[in-house]
């Protein structure tokens, strides 16, 4: 099997190759991991002490930042490489300053594998939620270097539970432990013959709550927001954004309206803002605007959308209409009603906050429009359902003290051997 799987990862990486000359986003994954071992080179020398963390995209990223912040509080004087999967990820946070190093994780053939580990040679390294990469492990464990998955969420249709999954479940073996989200994960893994597992939860929550430590002002949205009830749709998807425009489109209550894309291209923005007959601008035409003026603002930029939530009301989060839900908890932790289209089913807060009633599912535009008229025209209901939101995350966190616990002592434990 480690034979099939060694040339399929090959047969992958060459086919990918070919695919980028016509892919934007596949030139990005192949282009961008030509640079990874000259950045290791230029960034860590033998001497430094090191701690790996690898994250597939942003919502791992997300997963995983309250565990960087804590090995950077804790150990200041090892160097934080982060690497990540996916372009989404990487893109995006490339030149954040929260590592040390930022790059790519070269696909997992043996060569890479070989040439990462002594570029990084870490000290421990973690893996967020769902990352299983059998050469990268074997590698790890055959050097002794402690390895983690952190906030692991198992079900029950992925192959490591199938009569065919032994080569999968094999490289499973290669953890030194597991953080998992829930003891439906627990069992699952306790059901293969495990039992290096700790139930901590999501580190997401822990992520999402520090949000509320954040000074989350923008000086737009005050002049935007006036002391009028506002409605912030985030992440949105065309899908999504069909069902908003004719909202507002036939809206006659006092509402200011904010649309942050999913997609921020010219074209799409232009789209959207064409279809609105209420006055409406883009981020990017604030300046010497007149804001007052307005009942729309259409986001044309990344990175302030969780401080916009910060001003809303009431929240739409997208992709429940599309390809998958996106970040609820963003909008939920400052206490508001969120609202989400119907394809829900995979994202477990959703699915607990929908049964809780914080959180609204909705399947066409009556259903979106009796839950934001109901919230609009309800203040007691509004409140309550929020209330319920927020309590929910503050209930789940502290994930990252559990998964700290643990590394900190292995780390400490390295110390010692050395």
């Amino acid at each position: 099997m480690y034979f099939l799987y060694n040339l399929l990862v090959l047969i992958a990486s060459a086919i990918l190759r070919a695919l980028a000359l016509v892919n934007t986003k596949l030139s990005l994954f192949v282009n961008g991991r030509k640079e990874t071992f000259s950045i290791l080179k230029k960034s860590i020398s033998n001497k430094d002490k090191v701690i790996w963390i690898h994250a597939a995209s942003l919502g791992e990223y997300e997963q995983g930042l309250p565990i960087i912040e804590e090995l950077k509080r804790t150990n200041p004087s090892h160097k934080i490489v982060l690497t990540f999967f996916s372009p989404s990820g990487y893109e995006v946070k490339k030149n954040s300053k929260v590592a040390d190093v930022i790059c790519y994780m070269p696909l997992d053939t043996k060569k890479n594998v070989a040439l990462f580990i002594a570029a990084t040679h870490p000290a421990v390294v973690i893996f967020i939620k769902y990352e299983i990469w059998p050469n990268y492990l074997s590698a790890l464990n055959e050097k002794n270097i402690p390895t983690f998955l952190v906030s692991a969420l198992f079900k029950e249709n992925q192959i490591y539970f199938k009569w065919y999954g032994e080569f999968m479940r094999k490289a499973l073996t290669k953890f030194s432990h597991f953080f998992v989200q829930n003891e439906k994960s627990n069992d699952l893994l306790k059901s293969i013959g495990f039992n290096n597992i700790t139930i901590t939860g999501d580190t997401r929550f822990d992520r999402v709550n520090e949000i509320l430590e954040r000074d989350n002002s923008l000086d737009f949205m005050n002049r935007f927001k006036q002391n009028k009830f506002c409605f912030v749709a985030g992440s949105t998807w065309p899908e999504d954004e069909k069902i908003i425009v004719d909202y507002i489109n036939q809206n006659t209550h006092s509402i200011q309206f904010v649309i942050a894309p999913h997609t921020i291209k010219a074209k799409h923005i232009e789209t959207i803002k064409q279809a609105i007959t209420k006055p409406v601008l883009c981020y990017s035409e604030l300046e010497n605007s007149e804001l007052e003026k307005y009942e729309v603002i259409i986001i044309d930029t990344i990175g302030i959308l969780t401080k916009i939530y910060s001003y809303a009301d009431v929240a739409y989060v997208g992709g429940g209409f599309a390809t998958g839900l996106h970040n609820t908890l963003e909008p939920a932790i400052f206490g508001i009603p969120v609202i989400i289209g119907p394809k829900l089913e995979g994202f477990i807060e959703a699915e607990d906050l929908v049964q809780l009633k914080g959180v609204f599912s909705i399947n066409n535009t009556i259903e979106f429009n009796k839950q934001l008229n109901s919230c609009f025209e309800n203040e007691k209901f509004k409140k309550s359902t929020g209330l319920i939101n927020y309590q929910y995350i503050k209930e789940k966190v502290g994930a990252t003290e559990k998964v700290m616990n643990v590394i900190t002592s292995v780390l400490r434990n390295n110390v010692t051997k050395h």
